[in-house]
């Protein structure tokens, strides 16, 4: 029988707290069995191995972001919608490193997923933000990755202690923002110009 009070989200949680404090790539059975106060087989009844783990450690992680952005930009539009979810994926990284980089390469499974389903929330919440900007629908792909590099980058070099020069990273952050908000609001779409693009490469 199961351990009492030991689930199969419970011990996600502990495996995505687990990985927080020694790193995603670090996180083996082993390691979790002994938090939990288990024997590593006794896992098995609530996880299918550590293919299995590292898949519902990402799909908490990717939920909580979702939630965490989704709420962010509620009732703001614009240069205060990138500002809110720029923000709330910064703060969620620099707190829950671990089960962040659990989302990083992560497969999906079939269609009902919830990896997937709360990934695709994060992308539309990205989506809908960048529409305030007038991005349009062919150029989407290019900005939501253009934004979603700039803020893994920022984020990670910060967990990893990268910003060793003078200056606060808030301050950076906050320039960071409106060096996005520029280029976006620069865009000849959102000016009203018009322009022949050569997709050529």
């Amino acid at each position: 029988m199961p351990r009492a009070g030991l689930s199969s989200e419970h011990v996600t949680q502990v495996a995505a707290d687990l990985a927080d404090e020694v790193g995603f790539a670090g996180l083996t059975l082993a390691l979790l069995a002994d938090r939990l106060g288990v024997r590593t087989p006794s896992l098995y009844k609530h996880v299918g191995g550590l293919p299995d783990l590292r898949h519902k450690v990402a799909t908490l992680a990717m939920e909580a972001m979702a939630d965490a952005v989704g709420m962010a930009v509620q009732g703001v539009s614009g240069k205060a919608a990138l500002a809110a979810y720029l923000t709330a994926l910064r703060a969620y990284v620099t707190a829950h490193p671990g089960a962040y980089s659990a989302t990083i390469g992560e497969p999906f499974g079939e269609p009902d997923d919830p990896l997937l389903k709360a990934g695709t929330r994060v992308i539309d919440t990205m989506t809908a933000v960048l529409r305030g900007y007038g991005v349009p629908e062919e150029e989407m792909v290019h900005a939501i990755r253009t934004i979603r590099c700039t803020i893994h980058g920022f984020a990670a070099l910060q967990v990893a202690q990268g910003f060793q020069w003078t200056g606060a990273p808030d301050v950076s952050f906050a320039w960071m923002i409106d060096f996005l908000d520029r280029g976006l609001r620069q865009r000849p779409e959102f000016r009203g110009d018009s322009v022949t693009q050569d997709h050529e490469w």
